[in-house]
């Protein structure tokens, strides 16, 4: 299946996603230029990347807008998102272990219309435009090594998903998202605990459907407040 394919197959979890979904469908049907950032409106994504026991994500510091954030990137002509958002992996933090989590179609984890204001970047203007964004989820290995890419990170961590929540201080988020992700990393910690006693050692494995953590918890602040992710750029 194509990535229009396997976004006309996803089902939106929230009223955002169900508004945001054929957005993305429009541009990928009629703007054959959307895969690249010369588009006002451009393909991008971006990959939550968690451990094996879901309680610990991975976050980058982002140069421009001065917070922590989660990780992703520009299209850049290329359509194989899901390539794209590893490939981002590896070179925003050196982690090369982490694998896709099937959630849905194309193992799409989200999907989001993220607006972002204009900023200089490398000494250049870049005008305001929007991201056309398709979110992974990935299990990654916290004990394989880490490093900055310093034109676009200054710091890179593993911190606990309920850290990654607080850190977010957007009003959108907090207005709608941020306790609900409180209240969904708080089942998911009841829902690890009951599986281990079930299975005595193996871990539960994080589903879409299920009680992971929203990535609405990893969108990073901006200066003005307004929703951003690693990818603005």
């Amino acid at each position: 299946m194509t990535l229009i394919d396997d976004i006309r197959a996803y089902r939106p979890a929230n009223e955002q996603e169900q508004a945001d979904k054929p957005v993305i469908l429009r541009a990928l049907e009629h703007d054959p230029n959307c895969f690249n950032r010369s588009a006002q409106a451009h393909m991008a994504c971006s990959i939550w990347v968690v451990d094996l026991t879901l309680t610990r994500t991975l976050l980058v510091y982002h140069n421009i807008y001065d917070s922590w954030s989660w990780i992703g990137g520009h299209a850049d002509g290329e359509r194989d998102l899901a390539a794209v958002a590893l490939r981002e992996l590896a070179e925003e933090t050196g982690v090369r272990s982490g694998r896709l989590v099937p959630c849905g179609p194309g193992k799409i984890y989200s999907v989001e219309v993220l607006t972002v204001d204009g900023h200089v970047k490398r000494g250049a203007y870049v005008s305001s435009h929007l991201h056309l964004n398709v979110t992974y989820l990935a299990i990654a290995d916290p004990d394989e090594g880490i490093r900055t890419k310093p034109d676009e990170n200054s710091g890179v961590r593993w911190a606990p998903i309920e850290d990654a929540v607080r850190l977010s201080t957007e009003p959108w988020i907090r207005g709608a998202h941020l306790p609900q992700a409180h209240r969904q990393a708080a089942r998911s910690r009841r829902t690890r605990r009951r599986a281990r006693r079930r299975a005595r050692v193996r871990p539960l494995t994080p589903r879409r459907a299920g009680n992971t953590p929203r990535p609405d918890a990893l969108r990073r602040e901006g200066r003005d407040g307004a929703m951003r992710t690693e990818n603005d750029q």
